[in-house]
């Protein structure tokens, strides 16, 4: 999907904001969390996925790198 994000996918990519293992994959890329993270963003979680088409990266990759 390519475009402007809907309203659905910014409420979606919220939760994906406040998610434990999200916020930690975020915060330590070498973590058990980062680890579950980056092997099921893609394939399962809509948060994640909602995430990478708002904020354009994906959710475990830091803000400030």
């Amino acid at each position: 999907m390519k475009g402007k994000p809907t309203k659905m996918d910014r409420a979606l990519a919220r939760i994906c904001h406040a998610c434990p293992a999200c916020r930690v994959a975020r915060r330590n890329p070498n973590s058990l969390a980062a680890k579950l993270v980056r092997s099921l963003e893609a394939r399962v979680c809509p948060f994640c996925q909602a995430y990478e088409r708002v904020y354009g990266r994906k959710a475990h990759e830091r803000r400030h790198p």
